[in-house]
């Protein structure tokens, strides 16, 4: 699904203005302006899977930044904010598709995941701290001579007969939830993506595919399409994954290139130094 159809940059005209304004302050760095007028960057247009793609330092990450910001989405991570991101982000201009169409938008990055596979982790540790005290309460409670009293000792009561009757595991089965499945940081990361992401909405992606192996992000891709064909999603990504970059149809911006011109992902340098190098060992699979 297509819902935002264009994103609009200030030019370097627009930009020479402002920053004559602002020029006379002490300010050394003026980030987000003076990135993208050298790449001859100034419109984005979107299909349903756009990705941007490029080295550290080629601002895929700040154009996620940007157009989230603009779009107003929602997110769970802080990011740092230049003086002047939020004038930067006034001059930008958006253009819509279906505009009453979709739900919501929402950034995910990597520290939003890292964040979930440790709370996951935090989680399994609590639950296994209290594992080991209810099975020390259980042999306590099975070799107890308890004697009810009142009805006050009614809930007492009623653990000395599960602990009489049971076995350690059973006792501790039914009174202490479970771990959460215990998952592999890829798998738990992937299953964070299936869980976050839903129908008619934009999602902005940021590199994605940290925490994933090869296979999962393999998987990633694969629901990445059927999301945007079958749900009505529309994907905003920014990666140098291959596995991702080989999403079907999605429209890819080179933010390396001089001007930044959109490619197909097996014309990238990127996939190219992978198929060189599994080329140059191809006899020894």
């Amino acid at each position: 699904m297509l819902y935002l159809e264009a994103f609009t940059l200030p030019g370097i005209d627009a930009e020479e203005r402002i920053l004559n304004d602002i020029r006379e302050t002490y300010y050394v760095s003026f980030y987000p302006f003076g990135l993208f007028p050298t790449k001859e960057l100034d419109r984005i247009s979107f299909d349903p899977v756009t990705i941007f793609y490029g080295g550290n330092g080629s601002g895929k990450t700040t154009l996620i930044n940007v157009i989230a910001e603009k779009l107003r989405a929602s997110r769970s991570a802080p990011y740092n904010k230049s003086s002047f991101f939020d004038t930067f982000v006034e001059q930008c201009t958006l253009q819509w598709e279906w505009q009453t169409s979709w739900q919501d938008a929402t950034v995910i990055t990597s520290d939003d995941v890292f964040e979930y596979i440790f709370d996951l982790r935090a989680m399994n540790e609590g639950v296994d701290n209290e594992r080991e005290k209810l099975a020390k309460e259980y042999l306590n409670l099975k070799n107890s001579r308890f004697r009810l009293q009142s009805l006050a000792d009614y809930e007492q009561l009623k653990k000395v007969n599960a602990a009489r009757r049971g076995t350690k595991s059973n006792f501790i089965r039914s009174t202490l939830v479970g771990n959460a499945a215990e998952r592999s940081n890829g798998e738990s990361a992937f299953m964070y993506f299936t869980h976050k992401i839903e129908a008619n909405q934009i999602y902005l992606l940021d590199e994605p595919e940290n925490s994933l192996s090869a296979e999962y992000q393999q998987e990633l891709c694969g629901f990445l399409e059927d999301s945007a064909r079958f749900y009505n999603c529309q994907f905003i990504i920014a990666t140098h994954s291959p596995f991702l970059l080989a999403v079907r149809n999605a429209r890819i911006y080179d933010l390396d290139s001089r001007p930044v011109c959109t490619r197909r992902w097996t014309e990238l340098s990127n996939v190219r130094r992978y198929y060189d190098f599994f080329k140059a060992h191809e006899d020894e699979f």
